[in-house]
């Protein structure tokens, strides 16, 4: 099942810089983010990619289900982190309007790696 993970934020009189290579436990090959968004995003899972989503900006909800228990996650701290195992079928809702959220994945992108089908 997915998990919240806090990343290590180092602040002083000059602002707060969070680290995260160090955080997660895979390779990154993939990086992008989405904003603007509206309605919902993802209804998928993945055969291989493992992916950390990180709200930078604003807010949302992520939606999971392991096809064990469906547990739903609130993003709104740039230090929360949010690890999506390659099993965990996911959607995200409820964007704020200003909300930037930025996906880190362990696989580049194969459009045969995606699952559409829920558990």
């Amino acid at each position: 099942m997915a998990k919240i993970i806090n990343l290590k934020n180092f602040k002083d009189n000059r602002g707060t810089l969070t680290v995260i290579e160090k955080e997660i436990n895979f390779k990154i090959k993939r990086v992008y983010f989405i904003y603007d968004a509206v309605g919902i995003r993802g209804k998928h899972r993945h055969k291989k990619n493992t992916q950390a989503l990180i709200c930078i900006n604003g807010y949302c909800e992520i939606f999971v289900n392991d096809n064990k228990s469906k547990k739903k996650y609130l993003l709104n701290k740039k230090n929360k982190c949010l690890l999506l195992n390659p099993r965990d079928w996911h959607f995200m809702k409820n964007f704020s309007k200003n909300c930037i959220l930025l996906v880190l994945c362990s696989e580049n992108y194969k459009k045969n790696d995606y699952i559409d089908t829920p558990y």
